[in-house]
């Protein structure tokens, strides 16, 4: 695979700590998908297979499979921008989170408690919707010499939310 350089320290430019109910649901683990652009504004998206959110969420870390991810990695690594969704099955109860300085890095054992955590509270949150964990284990599968690590402080959240508040922002940060 392809190694990425260590990326800068995240600047502290974030959001103030985001609400209660939408920081419980990113902290717990809940379904993530993750997007970005390229230089053309083509969007590109794959599913997460971790998450670990720290500060209040004002650092995030998602984690994906770089055989899946080729074109999000090349164009997170071109723009450095990221948008990334939480999103809980059983309610669609949903959080948007974006930053415009995204860094990458490869995964590493010490990253391996995180994943641990995402994957058992995603089957959890899988189960809750009528599915067995092997499923969840399957649709999460990887090698850790697979996953790279994309760390970033969110400049804007948004409700994303089903209903007349989707869309609305929570916080506004530095554009």
């Amino acid at each position: 695979h392809d190694a990425l350089p260590i990326s800068a320290p995240i600047m502290s430019t974030a959001l103030p700590q985001l609400p209660a109910p939408l920081l419980e649901i990113m902290q717990r683990g809940v379904s993530v998908i993750v997007g970005s652009r390229d230089l053309a504004h083509r969007p590109s998206i794959m599913r997460a297979v971790g998450s670990h959110v720290t500060d209040g969420g004002r650092e995030v870390t998602v984690f994906l499979a770089r055989s899946q991810s080729r074109q999000l990695l090349q164009d997170l690594a071109a723009t450095g921008e990221v948008a990334v969704v939480f999103s809980e099955p059983a309610t669609h109860r949903t959080v948007q989170l974006k930053a415009h300085q995204a860094t990458l890095r490869d995964a590493t054992d010490a990253d391996l408690p995180a994943l641990t955590r995402y994957l058992q509270s995603m089957e959890v949150e899988i189960q809750r919707i009528g599915y067995p964990p092997p499923m969840t284990r399957a649709m999460l599968a990887y090698r850790l010499d697979d996953l790279v690590a994309i760390s970033f402080a969110p400049v804007l959240a948004f409700d994303q939310t089903p209903g007349p508040q989707a869309g609305a922002p929570v916080l506004k940060g530095g554009a």
